[in-house]
């Protein structure tokens, strides 16, 4: 007995140190008449009894009906599935001894109708959206057509861009102003920004160089003015409705020639006010009455502050090239005349508060290729929940440049710019310098090796300046050998080539010169001379070239100085050196 409890005692221990050896459950096999079996027997298949859909199974036929689907057409589907539907409630009807009722002929009605409007829709989807109505466009539509133009929005309410010029709204007598001066369709930025310029929007316009932005802000601004009494002899004195600062003088006078274009029609009066001219008979203009004054934000705030004019009725205002202004250092002048302006009509800050359509707000526009801190502090002071519109990619030379860099020494570059400019033969192109000295030396080189060159600087006149422009517009010139004055804004048409002689030191200012050629529409060339002494642009060039697909020199690509942007410090392993300084 005792040695019975202790084995019992050993087991138990055993089994709370090792485990218990309890036998295993034996699995019994279920018996072949509880085995469940998938196999399916025609004589269980009640569909097609109860459905004739499925005694003709499908099978993909792809020149069938309109192709939707591997070749299922789901109009035909869908009518197949009606008219067996209705069948089989008749005949169930008919087994039960129910009669038909009138209500369940205008369901089936109700029911046709419904589908009739689904296959009109079915048969609009394949469609894109340049073959349809206005009123036919879906959100996707809309959708893919921003993305066709490469348009992006920042803002609230943004009403929908316009696809063609008879949907813009602009007003019977300015669409035939449009057809005279031979604009076929509107660019982008036109589509985007008229619309928003209609609604009294504030604006902030992103656009590649050469892509219309003057026709962007001059047409809204012609149709505001249309709504307002014109300028008589009572109201002459409070001065213009609309002013339009850009920041040279060949851009303001470039943008009045696209405004009178328009204007004349209208019976709108437009006067331009830049330096290198008489500020007196400027004055004596304004005073005598126009409705539109353009011009340079430092010759207009010279103007303001000797009171030939003022502006307490001018509520529509347009900064061109907003970044080249804040470079050339005019951003004092421009917050001048911001500031002489009436501040009584500025929109509320808030944007969800309604805007009272029979009250004349203030409406700016600010057109700018990019978007640098200064432009932005200037757009947060003085717009109001403004739409940011961005064509292709903010400070990106349009797809339509070549861009040719050329690592030389500078000994090479006259030489080469000789090739260049014989091989271009009658075509025309602007050769880029950075200095007035640089500019002129080269003009005389190229003059006598028998070039038919004129020169664009600020060293030169403004009537100097203008008969440069009008030669080489008219092809008594075909070479412009020009500083920065001609890199911005100015648009002389059919620029075959422009050669970055010297390199500039930014980016951006690349981007604009390089912008006179490959515009409306046409295809252009740049080449650029680069230099050992152009590390300053080496990174920035570098990632432009790659982002736009064009060839990078290997000495570029193999330099220190494209690797890092400037003013970074490279990650790298301590040197000895730098030990040796550390204990000094």
């Amino acid at each position: 007995m005792a040695e019975r409890e202790r084995e019992k005692e050993l087991d138990a221990i055993k089994e709370q140190y090792l485990g218990s050896k309890k036998p295993k459950k034996r699995v019994i096999k279920p018996s072949e008449k509880f085995r469940f079996s998938f196999d399916w027997e025609n004589t269980e298949d009640t569909s097609r009894d109860m459905n004739t859909l499925y005694q003709s199974p499908h099978e993909a036929r792809l020149l069938f009906g309109r192709g939707f689907l591997a070749g299922i057409d789901r109009r035909e589907q869908k009518k197949a599935a009606a008219v067996h539907e209705k069948e089989t409630r008749a005949e169930l009807r008919r087994k039960a001894g129910v009669e038909d009722r009138p209500e369940d002929d205008v369901v089936d009605k109700k029911k046709a109708a419904a589908a009739e409007m689904y296959d009109a829709f079915d048969m609009r989807v394949d469609r894109h959206w340049s073959e349809k109505a206005l009123e036919e466009m879906t959100e996707r539509d809309w959708r893919i057509f921003r993305e066709d133009f490469n348009i992006s929005y920042k803002g609230s309410r943004i009403p929908r861009p316009m696809r063609k010029w008879s949907e813009s709204k602009l007003g019977t007598e300015l669409l035939r102003a449009i057809d005279k001066a031979g604009y076929e369709k509107p660019s982008p930025i036109q589509m985007a920004a008229i619309p928003l310029g209609l609604q009294q929007r504030d604006v902030i316009g992103i656009a590649e160089t050469g892509s219309g932005k003057t026709a962007a802000f001059v047409l809204p601004m012609l149709s505001y003015i249309t709504r307002l009494p014109p300028i008589s002899e009572e109201n002459e004195a409070e001065g213009p409705y609309a002013v339009v600062m850009a920041p040279t003088r060949e851009l303001a006078q470039q943008i009045e020639e696209e405004t009178v274009k328009f204007a004349t029609y209208l019976g709108i009066k437009v006067v331009s006010i830049v330096g290198g001219q008489s500020i007196e008979e400027q004055g004596f203009k304004i005073r005598q009455g126009c409705e539109i004054v353009i011009a340079t934000p430092g010759r207009l705030l010279d103007c303001l502050e000797r009171r030939y004019a003022v502006l307490n009725q001018c509520n529509y205002v347009v900064l061109d090239e907003a970044d080249r202004m804040i470079d050339m250092g005019f951003e004092p002048q421009v917050v001048g005349v911001l500031d002489a302006m009436p501040s009584s009509n500025l929109k509320p800050e808030n944007e969800d508060e309604e805007l009272d359509e029979k009250r004349i707000y203030r409406t700016t526009y600010m057109f700018s290729a990019t978007m640098p801190p200064a432009v932005e502090r200037l757009a947060r002071k003085y717009l109001r929940n403004p739409v940011v519109v961005t064509i292709g990619t903010a400070g990106k030379a349009t797809d339509l440049i070549t861009q040719n860099v050329i690592m030389v020494k500078e000994q090479e570059k006259m030489s080469r710019l000789q090739k260049i400019l014989t091989d271009l033969g009658d075509k025309t192109a602007i050769v880029f310098c950075n200095t007035k000295k640089t500019a002129d030396m080269r003009a005389k080189d190229l003059d006598k090796a028998g070039f038919r060159v004129t020169t664009l600087h600020g060293g030169k006149s403004q009537d100097q300046r203008e008969i440069s422009l009008d030669g080489f517009r008219n092809r008594r010139f075909n070479v412009l050998v020009a500083t920065d004055v001609a890199g911005r804004g100015i648009d002389i048409p059919d620029v075959a080539h422009v050669i970055n002689y010297e390199m500039p030191s930014s980016i951006d200012t690349y981007t604009h010169r390089i912008g006179r050629t490959g515009r409306a529409g046409k295809k252009g060339v740049a080449t650029s001379f680069l230099t050992l002494e152009n590390t300053d642009i080496f990174f920035d060039l570098k990632q432009m070239l790659i982002q736009s697909n064009s060839p990078v020199p290997p000495e570029l690509a193999r330099h220190e100085a494209s690797k890092f942007k400037p003013g970074s410090i490279p990650d790298r392993p301590p040197r000895r050196n730098d030990t040796v300084f550390a204990n000094h």
